[in-house]
């Protein structure tokens, strides 16, 4: 391990921890990353300011009344049409005479933003959408925290390429606990490292059960308040396999030294075992403003970030193997994430496709990981040893995208057909 490149994510790079307030800017702000993050600011406004929010549209007055308490100097949304809305929201939130912030619209917008003048980049955006923010960040040389692991997973590469050793701070609640695990030890003293799963609203149920469940039941997450995307990933556990090749390119531990365990209390976040035998767990209750402080204010620690254990409250911590059977994603992502290329921007696009399919009603759960494995095997391995491009990810995507919808509508045909 020693005479690997430098991970991504290097909890050992020393930061200048008097650095004063800390600017920020907030991509995908209305989401559950992005308004769990203004809160953490808006109560610690003495160490961080938000200087710029980007959104996608969808909630635009929401995203004028961050504008308006944050006093940003830019917002951004990704659908232009949105600007009108937007431009009146602000309005009527501000006073006369009072400056209106900069509008950016646009698929750009963000990436815009993204490159703009400030300490840290809280990439929160939802899907391979942020891969364009994430490598302009880098660009720029801001610190990125890095909450869409999707850009990471797609662009793997393209991002290693840009980075510099401990530019990217992790904020999915796994790889936050990996990034502060690590502190403890030297890259060399790694054994493995440990991911956890809360096993999602499904554990312990077979193949064939899974195969009667509804999008409700998939979204009925049992200890985290998420999207519907990230929530039926967590159902499908298409989600730790992507936080497992995400594990993989952030702190560069080969894939056969990952390891996924299922902890449905969802305490233990992830832990790193070493070569002592010693293992290093980092627990809290389930809350993501924790993950969100270490992302924007590393290395200090932000007190009261997110709450802490009662210890004279007696509780049952339990963990279990995972069923490779009935949860064949974390299987598949090991594979795509070793094939390399453009395999892991497939693998996510198709099953993004699928997972909307499965919510509109038109592909049953095992439909989603059954047609995922089937575009990732007529993929092949296109890309494997030759130097990705962002044209090559979008390429793949695009395939991807077109082939999950078509053998999802050939499944809900044959579905429909065997009811007749």
């Amino acid at each position: 391990m020693s005479d690997s490149p430098a991970p991504l994510a290097d909890p050992h790079i020393a930061f200048d921890p008097s650095e004063g307030r800390r600017d920020i800017v907030v991509l995908g702000s209305t989401g559950s990353i992005g308004t769990q993050a203004i809160d953490l600011v808006l109560r610690n406004p003495d160490r961080f300011r938000v200087t710029a929010l980007s959104a996608a549209g969808g909630r635009i007055a929401l995203l004028a009344e961050q504008a308006h308490r944050l006093r940003v100097r830019s917002v951004a949304v990704a659908r232009e049409e949105a600007v009108p809305e937007l431009r009146e929201a602000l309005r009527a939130r501000y006073g006369t005479g009072e400056q209106l912030p900069e509008i950016l619209a646009g698929p750009d917008a963000a990436t815009q933003l993204a490159a703009s003048d400030c300490h840290t980049v809280l990439n929160g955006i939802t899907g391979s959408i942020g891969l364009a923010p994430t490598l302009a960040a880098l660009e720029a040389g801001r610190t990125l925290a890095l909450a869409n692991k999707e850009s990471l997973i797609v662009g793997g590469p393209l991002v290693k390429a840009l980075a510099k050793p401990g530019q990217i701070i992790p904020v999915d609640s796994e790889h936050a606990a990996l990034f502060q695990a690590l502190a403890a030890g030297t890259r060399a003293d790694v054994r493995k490292l440990v991911v956890t799963a809360s096993g999602g609203p499904f554990r312990g149920r077979t193949r064939a059960e899974l195969s009667r469940v509804t999008p409700e039941d998939a979204l009925a997450h049992p200890t985290w308040a998420m999207g519907p995307v990230i929530t039926v990933n967590s159902a499908t556990l298409v989600n730790k396999g992507l936080e497992v090749i995400e594990a993989h390119l952030l702190y560069d531990i080969p894939f056969d030294r990952i390891e996924v365990v299922v902890h449905p209390q969802s305490y233990v976040h992830s832990m790193v075992e070493f070569t002592d035998g010693s293992t290093l767990a980092q627990a809290t209750p389930p809350d993501m403003r924790g993950p969100i402080a270490i992302g924007i204010g590393w290395p200090e620690r932000v007190p009261d970030a997110a709450p802490a254990f009662d210890w004279s409250t007696a509780s049952t911590w339990e963990f279990f193997p995972l069923d490779d059977e009935a949860f064949p994603s974390v299987a598949l992502a090991r594979h795509v994430g070793e094939l390399g290329g453009t395999a892991p921007a497939v693998f996510n696009a198709a099953n993004e496709e699928c997972v909307d399919a499965f919510l509109g009603g038109r592909l049953p759960f095992n439909g989603i990981m059954d047609t995922v494995t089937a575009v990732v095997g007529e993929h092949g391995t296109p890309g494997r040893g030759t130097s990705l491009t962002v044209p090559d990810v979008l390429e793949a995507e695009t395939w991807a995208r077109a082939r999950a919808r078509e053998l999802a509508a050939l499944a809900e045909k044959a579905t429909a057909e065997a009811r007749a």
